[in-house]
């Protein structure tokens, strides 16, 4: 007789970028285990994240507001695992969560987006840049003090037609979840990492799951990447150490090459008119030490005064 395929619920949010997400976690499980083998199914659950557009995520809470309604049915047992873009992830998770996953990493670059210019050095002086996120707003100032910043909340489509309605000139969005869109071709270009560093754990799906729930990470296992999680390990090390939300301009990178891992961390303040970077290199099984120990670094260089403006 044939077996009865094993439920799994996975809960995500409802923005097209969310449901591909889910939706890619979905399929790698049947291709792991059989169509045969798991019956799966989505649901979609409100954050305030999604509900509130008319204010920047620094003046409402930050990251938990992508994840605090998909996690407290993750504790009650209503879903079996959650599906995050990485970058939104608390470093503190709810207690008996953890991040059980995740996939391999997309391009964690930056696109810039615009009608007429190829580049934020093209942009006319003067010129508006719309994002609703503080490290590409800092970034982008480094680089062109003169430009103008509005905020730019919604999903990807939302922000793409603020484009083209004229509220902004440009605007940067993660290149990964251009890709997983179908998108791609809507970036002017592609920025370097060595000038716009991305936020830590961009272009990474991560799943969230019930910490002892073996039936769970059994079908979870083949999902993980493992060079992902290392690198994650790292920087969300890193970003734990700062005390990193979405109200505080942090941008981190870590590579592994066999045993070894490359880590670069940059802090800025929100106006782009101070930013320290750091680089430290290790072992992989140092991975979350040599983040925070490059957190550590950088608040002694730059001193307590440089993270006031965070608060």
């Amino acid at each position: 007789m044939a077996s009865t395929p094993q439920r799994i619920g996975i809960g995500t949010r409802g923005s097209p970028l969310a449901l591909a997400q889910a939706h890619e976690v979905r399929d790698r499980l049947i291709a792991a285990h059989g169509a045969d083998a798991v019956d799966i199914e989505i649901h979609i659950i409100s954050v305030v994240g999604d509900r509130v557009q008319d204010r920047a995520l620094s003046e409402i809470g930050g990251k938990g507001l992508f994840t605090e309604e998909i996690e407290a049915q993750l504790s009650s047992g209503d879903i079996d695992i959650a599906v995050h873009s990485s970058k939104d992830m608390p470093t503190k998770l709810p207690d008996g969560l953890a991040l059980i996953a995740f996939l391999e990493r997309e391009d964690p670059r930056d696109a810039f987006i615009s009608h007429s210019v190829k580049s934020i050095l093209d942009m006319p002086e003067g010129a508006v840049l719309g994002t609703s996120s503080l490290r590409r707003q800092a970034l982008a100032l480094r680089a062109r003090p003169d430009l103008k910043i509005v905020g730019f909340r919604g999903n990807v489509q939302t922000r793409l037609k603020k484009l083209s309605d004229g509220v902004a000139d440009a605007t940067l969005l993660a290149s990964a979840g251009l890709r997983r869109l179908g998108m791609s071709d809507v970036a002017a270009a592609l920025i370097d990492m060595s000038i716009f560093p991305p936020a830590p754990g961009q272009g990474a799906i991560c799943v969230e799951g019930r910490i002892g729930d073996q039936r769970i990470l059994d079908l979870i296992e083949p999902l993980r990447h493992e060079q992902t999680e290392v690198a994650l390990a790292c920087e969300r090390a890193f970003l734990a150490t700062l005390d990193g939300s979405c109200r505080t301009p942090i941008a981190a990178y870590a590579t592994i090459d066999g045993d070894h891992i490359s880590f670069d961390g940059t802090i800025l303040r929100p106006d782009g008119s101070e930013a320290h970077d750091i680089k430290i290199e290790g072992r992989v099984g140092e991975a979350a030490e040599i983040g925070m120990r490059a957190g550590q670094q950088l608040r002694a260089t730059a001193g307590d005064d440089f993270f006031k403006d965070w608060q």
